[in-house]
């Protein structure tokens, strides 16, 4: 079920509010734990015993990793094995067979598998519970039913944001919900909304249209406008997923943490990776990073650990070769950054335009392999762009893009930008009420037009269930 459907908009997700406020607080995590299987089972019914499987697991790792003491790192190790084991067999299967296939020139079959939708995103909650419990930053979870509603809570466990259970161990035992709370998840989710259904949606018209032609019959102009239209779809369509979850999670008085802040506005890809998809970054920092040694080592050993943290984030992404280069790409740019301290001083404007422009080079064209299907595709891709194959002479871009699209481009360029980030805020002072007046009219015409759009759209799932 997706947040962006007329089903959840008008059916479950009111059928659910009205449950969760209606019932005895005492009775609201077990409201909140059967809409969540159900939000789940709606979509994968046969993959609900995995998930099942999956916390059962943890559950009694955990257990153990608390009782015996003396045998914790034994129990952690099996436990996360389990999990892994569990991800690999869904995800990646297939894509290790046929690499061994083209390796060593064999014919060993496929498995006939589909991946559990959310899995990436559940295993590493499962796992951020079993550390905690290990490193004894939080008790363990002995309520089989609260841990439970920790993996499976249904705003944030297909897509993220990655919620670590130190974050909301205390909001899964008692919470509290006021009106602003309320009011604020609602104005939250529906600019999430806006940001998939208007911005992403739209670019992503553009992108498919593009992507789905040759190089070699694009011009570069065109080319370019596909990786920017790129560039835009997955921010707004991740970011505008983020959004929704913090604001459902909020009207249920859960608080998540941000996932995403400003981040085409970075100035290094060191700052990009502090702004972008903040939940995953800092999974992998307290994690991986940390226990490898962090910065705490040699400066050899620490570049060595930036490398395996940025493999791991692209093999995490997906079972290809495109994800495992795009992490290796921007793991290079992170050790050379941190290498010649280009990522801790501002400097002058000057330095920051230079800085800000090769930042935004980096990502656009690690975008394009995260994007493309194939390795062989995102090279000549890349290539035209930079003129380096021979591509088309310039194609105006109205075969490509619209008026209308054009103008959103312009729209979600301008709103990538913390222009706007306190203007809901502003309620105080000459002009407050009025602001907050056309705050409201606008995120309820945001609201209106959304569902208008979903109402005459194809099914358009969000770019991140995939992984």
């Amino acid at each position: 079920m997706l947040f962006s459907s007329m089903t959840f908009l008008f059916l479950f997700l009111p059928l659910v509010l009205a449950a969760y406020y209606v019932v005895n607080p005492k009775w609201r995590n077990l409201v909140l734990l059967f809409a969540s299987i159900f939000f789940y089972a709606w979509g994968e019914p046969r993959y609900v015993l995995i998930l099942f499987l999956t916390i059962i697991c943890n559950y009694l790792g955990a257990l153990l990793i608390d009782k015996y003491r003396s045998k914790s790192k034994l129990y952690l190790f099996l436990t996360i094995c389990c999990d892994l084991g569990i991800l690999i067999y869904f995800k990646y299967t297939n894509f290790i067979i046929e690499n061994i296939n083209m390796l060593f020139r064999s014919n060993v079959d496929f498995i006939k598998v589909i991946m559990p939708i959310g899995i990436s995103f559940y295993t590493f909650q499962a796992i951020s519970y079993l550390v905690d419990v290990y490193r004894k930053d939080c008790p363990v979870q002995k309520n089989f039913y609260d841990l439970m509603l920790y993996i499976v809570l249904f705003p944030q466990m297909i897509a993220g944001p990655i919620v670590k259970y130190h974050d909301v161990a205390n909001q899964i035992s008692d919470r509290t919900v006021s009106a602003d709370d309320f009011i604020y998840g609602v104005k939250r989710f529906i600019t999430g909304l806006g940001k998939k259904v208007l911005i992403a949606n739209t670019m992503g018209e553009i992108v498919e249209q593009i992507f789905n032609t040759q190089p070699h019959e694009l011009s570069t102009v065109t080319l370019w406008l596909g990786a920017i239209a790129y560039t835009f779809q997955l921010y707004y369509d991740f970011s505008g997923y983020s959004d929704m979850a913090i604001g459902l999670g909020r009207m249920l008085g859960f608080r998540f943490l941000e996932n995403f802040n400003y981040p085409y506005i970075s100035s290094s890809i060191t700052e990009f990776w502090r702004r972008w998809h903040i939940s995953m970054s800092t999974w992998f920092k307290e994690y991986l990073y940390i226990p490898l040694g962090g910065n705490r080592v040699s400066k050899s050993r620490n570049y060595l650990n930036l490398w395996i943290v940025f493999l791991a984030t692209g093999i995490w992404h997906g079972a290809s070769w495109n994800f495992i280069f795009w992490g290796l790409w921007h793991g290079f740019f992170i050790v050379t950054e941190r290498v010649f301290s280009f990522h801790k001083e501002k400097g002058s404007v000057i330095k920051q335009i230079i800085m800000h422009i090769y930042t935004i080079f980096v990502f656009v064209i690690g975008w394009v392999m995260f994007r493309a299907d194939t390795m062989d595709y995102a090279w000549k891709y890349i290539k035209g762009m930079f003129m380096l194959e021979e591509s088309r002479p310039f194609m105006p871009l109205a075969n490509y893009c619209s008026n209308v699209q054009l103008f959103v481009l312009v729209i979600a360029a301008v709103c990538s930008m913390p222009i706007f980030r306190n203007l809901p805020e502003k309620r105080t002072g000459k002009y407050g009420e009025v602001t907050a007046c056309f705050c409201n009219i606008w995120l309820l015409a945001v609201f209106v037009l959304s569902s208008v759009a979903i109402a005459n759209s194809t099914f358009n799932p969000f770019i991140y269930f995939r992984f």
